[in-house]
């Protein structure tokens, strides 16, 4: 195998646009896709848990993944989320994705089953088996109830492929405890936006952003700042930030992020049912933070 790419820098989590109907919006996701690109990020990744990834059907999965990769044209690389239901599944669509020219992936645990660790440790490296493309291990105990765990990633780094971990556990020790126990083994990102700062300080290579996905260029702004060691201004931006990228750790993220992307014009409320829009008092409570913090949006 040749030699793998190390992922680095902000690789935002894209939502899927979508229609009133429930319908697939690709127009709306190529004017958010270049948005994003023209921001500064070094990555996309579609199909996430906020593209919606469960709600969609297989050929929407591949319809977002085939635009994404026709609007980026090279100049980022596009990873998928893997998050199907059975093994089979996974790894037809790894399959699909990498002959589509997907740039690797973004794999989840089993979504329907919880599994014990023989269970998740067997998923991870069949899927890794199924392609020869790069992929990042989504490690989100909190929404998925499955926890990879610093001394699990230390059995799986036999994997060659597995390059990196998104984080997510909203234990920032995590990142010291893995950089303890496998050293530079993976490309660390975290995935909780509101743990940005504190685990830039601790050392990470990545984000997998969610709420700037709406505010890009400040999103943008804020890492940059963060890998050049001016603290004292991230810290005043992140504070900016703070109550936006605080709507990633809801239960309704999906909602409250589609509602703060409507704000700021890179797209619409609109989600797939099961889920429902906003509606009442807690979407104007949200409206109310989001437009609040817009106020104040720095220049």
């Amino acid at each position: 195998m040749s030699a793998l790419p190390q992922w680095s820098g902000v690789f935002p989590a894209v939502v899927t646009q979508l229609r009133e109907d429930q319908t697939l919006d690709l127009e709306a996701s190529s004017r958010h896709f270049e948005v994003l690109i023209e921001s500064g990020v070094s990555g996309l990744i579609v199909c996430g848990s906020l593209g919606e990834n469960q709600s969609l059907q297989p050929d929407e999965k591949r319809a977002v993944l085939a635009r994404a990769i026709e609007v980026a044209d090279g100049r980022v690389p596009v990873l998928s989320g893997v998050a199907e239901v059975s093994t089979r599944a996974a790894v037809s669509y790894l399959h699909d994705g990498e002959a589509m020219g997907a740039a690797g992936f973004m794999i989840m645990p089993p979504m329907v089953y919880k599994p014990d660790e023989r269970e998740t440790e067997f998923w991870f490296r069949e899927l890794a088996a199924a392609t020869s493309l790069p992929w990042m291990l989504y490690n989100n105990p909190v929404g998925y109830h499955t926890d990879v765990t610093p001394e699990m990633f230390a059995r799986l780094a036999d994997i060659p492929n597995l390059t990196s971990i998104k984080e997510s556990s909203a234990n920032p020790r995590r990142i010291t405890e893995l950089r303890n126990l496998v050293g530079g083994r993976y490309q660390l990102f975290t995935g909780v936006d509101d743990l940005l700062l504190e685990c830039a300080i601790l050392g990470i290579d990545g984000w997998v952003a969610g709420s700037g996905i709406a505010f890009p260029k400040e999103n943008q702004r804020l890492w940059d700042l963060t890998r050049e060691g001016r603290w004292i201004e991230a810290r005043e931006l992140y504070r900016w930030a703070q109550p936006l990228m605080k709507l990633d750790t809801h239960i309704h993220f999906v909602q409250y992020i589609k509602l703060l992307c409507q704000e700021t014009g890179l797209g619409r409320e609109w989600v797939r049912e099961p889920r429902l829009p906003l509606a009442g008092e807690e979407r104007a409570g949200v409206l109310k933070i989001i437009r609040e913090v817009l106020a104040k949006r720095p220049a």
